[in-house]
């Protein structure tokens, strides 16, 4: 992770899959603190100095949902750089993680309101914009790497460029 304040900050966030009553399920929440309060997000958050993003993202998902992963299971699917021309402050790197190997039942955090949702019903309307454009995609099974530039109020989204993973 890089000292400049300039730099984008490193993020992950990793989704949780699970088979329930014949259907494909992924654990998703309604964020409660913080940057992009109220709406629903997947499991995440900050790297911190020192740990790599996968220990990062079984660490951020024990802390919001109290599952277990070892970061050895969490197999990378995506990264997405989020850009903010109008608060390049929020430029955020995010590694994208997927497992459906964990441990524990799910629980509500004082960050994150759990809640598992069918993977043919996600509450994007509910998410940040720019969710409908990469989600489905990595819950397909695309590997890739997005921009995506946001809008100047910071909530839409401008422009979202994908290169395929080969």
């Amino acid at each position: 992770m890089s000292e400049n304040p300039a730099a984008p900050r490193a993020v992950v966030l990793t989704l949780i899959l699970r088979e329930a009553a014949g259907e494909q399920e992924v654990l998703l929440g309604r964020k409660l603190t913080g940057f992009g309060k109220g709406n629903v997000v997947a499991p995440g958050g900050k790297v911190e100095s020192g740990e790599s993003s996968r220990q990062a993202a079984a660490r951020e998902l024990a802390e919001e949902t109290s599952l277990l992963v070892s970061s050895e299971q969490l197999e990378h699917r995506a990264t997405v750089l989020f850009r903010f021309p109008a608060r390049p402050a929020s430029d955020m790197d995010c590694e994208v993680y997927l497992t459906s190997e964990f441990r524990g039942d799910a629980r509500t955090s004082t960050e994150l309101e759990v809640q598992w949702f069918n993977v043919k019903e996600l509450p994007l309307q509910k998410m940040w914009q720019d969710a409908d454009h990469w989600l489905p995609r990595i819950i397909e099974g695309e590997r890739f790497t997005a921009t995506v530039v946001m809008a100047e109020d910071n909530l839409g989204v401008q422009q979202v460029q994908f290169s395929d993973w080969s």
